[in-house]
Formats: C-alpha cells, sequence, structure tokens
C-alpha cells in the first residue's frame, strides 16, 4: 500500500464521530472469553469423544496448539492495521478491495449466524425449562436485551460479561471439584492419561475431532473488531488475543480431562447430543445438571452479545469503506459512541433467522465462514511480513 493509500485510509478512519476507546486487557480478554463460550466443550462433548475414541482432551490440546498459530497471525495483522474489521480489514489492505469484499462477507456469515445460533439456544433451553412459556417469547426477549445493551456502549456489554463469563467460570470450577471428589472414591481409578492418549489411540481420529473443536476457539478473533475501542490497539488487541486464545484452551482442556476421567466408558452415553447429561448425572445428579443448564444460557446470552458487537463493528468498517452504505453502516451515535443502525440491523436478522432457522444450518454456517476468515488472515500474514 502507497503512503497515499495509506494517509487517505487512515482519514477516513478518523472522520466524523468516532468509536469510544474505553478497553483494557482485561475487558477484551473477557470478551473475547465471553464470545468463545467457556461451556462449548459441553456442545460437541458426545460427537468428538466418540470421533476420537474417548480422547477428547487430546484433541483440545492439538486445537489448541493450532489456533495458538492463528491467533499469533491476527496479533500480527493488529499491530500492522490496529482498526475495526478483522478479517476483512486484513485481507483488504493486504490483497485489495475485491477479496477484502469477499472476505467481509464471507466473515458476515459467521458472525451474522452466531447470534442467531445463541438465540436459538436460549429459545430451546429456556423452554424445556418452563413449558408453558414458547420458546419464540424468550428469544424476542433476548434479541431485545442484547440489542439494547450494544447501542448503550461497549463498557456496558463488558460490564455484564464479566458476570455472565463469572457464572461460568465458577461452574467449571464446581465440577473440576466435584470430578475430582467422584474419581477419588471411585472403586476403581483410570489411566490418568486416557482422556489424552491411549494404546488405541489413532492420529486420524485426533485429527478429525481436533478440526471440529477448532469452531470453539471463535472468539480470539472477535477480539482484534474492538481494535478502534481499544485505549491502546497495538499493544492491549494482540496480547488479549493471544491470553484469551490460551486461556479459553486450557479452560477446554481441563473440563475435557475430568469428564473423560469421570465417564470413560463413551460407549455408554445415553444419547451422543445430550452426553453431558450423563456426565453430569453420574458425579452431581439432578442438582448439577439444573446448575449446568444456568450456566450454559448465562453462556450462550453472553455470546450473543459479544458476537452481536462484534459484527456490527465489521458492518461498520465496510460501512466506512464505502463496501456498504455509508450512512447506515458507517454512523456512529453522537451520545453512545456505537455504531447504533448496524447493531439494530443484526438484531433484526438474528430475530429474524433464529425465528426461522434450524440449528444444523446455523452452525454449518459458522463453520465456513470461520475457516475462510482463519486461511485469509493467515495468507494476509505471509504477504504483509
Amino acid at each position: 500500500m502507497t503512503s497515499t493509500s495509506r494517509t487517505a485510509s487512515t482519514a477516513a478512519a478518523t472522520a466524523g464521530p468516532r468509536l469510544k476507546r474505553s478497553l483494557g486487557t482485561p475487558s477484551l480478554l473477557l470478551f473475547g472469553l465471553a464470545y468463545m463460550l467457556p461451556l462449548a466443550v459441553f456442545t460437541t462433548y458426545g460427537l468428538v469423544t466418540e470421533t476420537t475414541g474417548g480422547h477428547l482432551a487430546g484433541a483440545y490440546l492439538v486445537t489448541t496448539i493450532a489456533m495458538l498459530f492463528t491467533a499469533g497471525s491476527y496479533a500480527s495483522m493488529v499491530r500492522a492495521y490496529p482498526v475495526a474489521g478483522s478479517a476483512y480489514t486484513y485481507t483488504q489492505r493486504t490483497f485489495g478491495r475485491d477479496l477484502g469484499f469477499l472476505t467481509g462477507w464471507t466473515l458476515l456469515l459467521d458472525y451474522l449466524a452466531l447470534p442467531l445460533l445463541n438465540y436459538l439456544v436460549i429459545g430451546i433451553y429456556l423452554n424445556a425449562a418452563f413449558p408453558a412459556v414458547p420458546a419464540w417469547v424468550f428469544v424476542v426477549a433476548s434479541v431485545a436485551v442484547v440489542t439494547a445493551l450494544n447501542v448503550i456502549g461497549i463498557t456496558l456489554v463488558s460490564s455484564v460479561n464479566l458476570a455472565l463469563v463469572g457464572v461460568q467460570v465458577v461452574f467449571i470450577a464446581v465440577f473440576v471439584i466435584t470430578g475430582l471428589a467422584y474419581i477419588s472414591g471411585a472403586a476403581s481409578v483410570p489411566n490418568l492419561l486416557d482422556p489424552f492418549v491411549s494404546s488405541g489411540t489413532t492420529l486420524g481420529g485426533i485429527a478429525s475431532g481436533a478440526a471440529i473443536l477448532a469452531l470453539a476457539f471463535l472468539g480470539f478473533d472477535a477480539v482484534s473488531t474492538l481494535s478502534e475501542e481499544a485505549k491502546d490497539a497495538k499493544k492491549s488487541i494482540p496480547r488479549a488475543i493471544m491470553l484469551c486464545t490460551l486461556v479459553g484452551g486450557l479452560l477446554f482442556i481441563v473440563t475435557a480431562y475430568i469428564a473423560g476421567l469421570v465417564f470413560p466408558d463413551f460407549q455408554h452415553f445415553t444419547n451422543t447430543d445430550s452426553a453431558p447429561l450423563d456426565v453430569m448425572t453420574r458425579i452431581g445428579g439432578g442438582a448439577l445438571f439444573t446448575f449446568f443448564t444456568a450456566a450454559y444460557i448465562a453462556g450462550s446470552f453472553a455470546s450473543a452479545m459479544t458476537s452481536q458487537a462484534s459484527v456490527a463493528r465489521i458492518l461498520y468498517a465496510m460501512g466506512r469503506d464505502g463496501q456498504l452504505p455509508k450512512r447506515v453502516f458507517g454512523a456512529v451515535h453522537a451520545r453512545f459512541k456505537t455504531p447504533w443502525l448496524a447493531v439494530l440491523i443484526v438484531g433484526a436478522v438474528g430475530l429474524v433467522g433464529a425465528l426461522l432457522l434450524p440449528l444444523d444450518i446455523a452452525a454449518s454456517v459458522i463453520s465456513f465462514g470461520a475457516l475462510v476468515a482463519f486461511s485469509f488472515v493467515n495468507l494476509a500474514v505471509i504477504k504483509h511480513y
């Protein structure tokens, strides 16, 4: 990129109302962890445990190492371009407007689908707890609250995230302590390395599971969308990206390890999709499963907030660059300093999608968008540096 185009780009980024710089590394880390959903380990628990032959913790270890490299790519590109837009911005600045446009729209598939996926989960779980209330009522209420919080400001979102991530961390701590107590009192203690590797481990099984689990790490990349709301983007954003990946990976590994020791006989899951129920019931009965349900809903709400905030800022970046109508998507609220029109549009899309789309379609869209974005960011690092 020439110095003239860099200057023009900088001018475009700073013209008019600007996003409020208020986030430090701790807030950015919480944002990423809320997006990742620490309890996401239980979303695909049964599927990946069977795929890996009972070595879920080993698959998470492999995935964590692999994702740290991609997180490093994001961190490197943030230092080069500390502005909103994430993979869209890095591709556009490195490869030009055409590929940037392609990456931006592909990334939108991922980010637009994740909020509605969370709304779907919230509706399903709360409807199961309160059958008299239709699931769509919970969906509408969730969309309204999340959208309002995002319009008011990213600082408020960060404060709410602190509480919701805290609930999940408390559950993980209770789960680990309860699990260890169960294992120590068990008649026979399983081999402590079995959740990672055993004599029957195959490289293909671990690799297949690791490929699925890569999607559990969506969140570290979302931190980069807040580059224009970070106090010191070139330092705090890369640091938060790496910490988010590392902390999230450790939480996943520890949780999967304890679950593997508690329920090594994965061949006897009552149902693969509801395998966490078997684990919770074995070590803590109905009380632990109820706590798990509440914590999972809290996590889904936090993930919905952060994912909606992220996609709104990608739309903002694309609108400011003229890839989308600038008057709408490039607008910043004079009082709240947030891309409020983009937030409202994302909320509307999430509401319609959550009411119409099934879970499997939303999950497939997320997978496709995430892997394309990761690929282009890694390619951008190679070309830029």
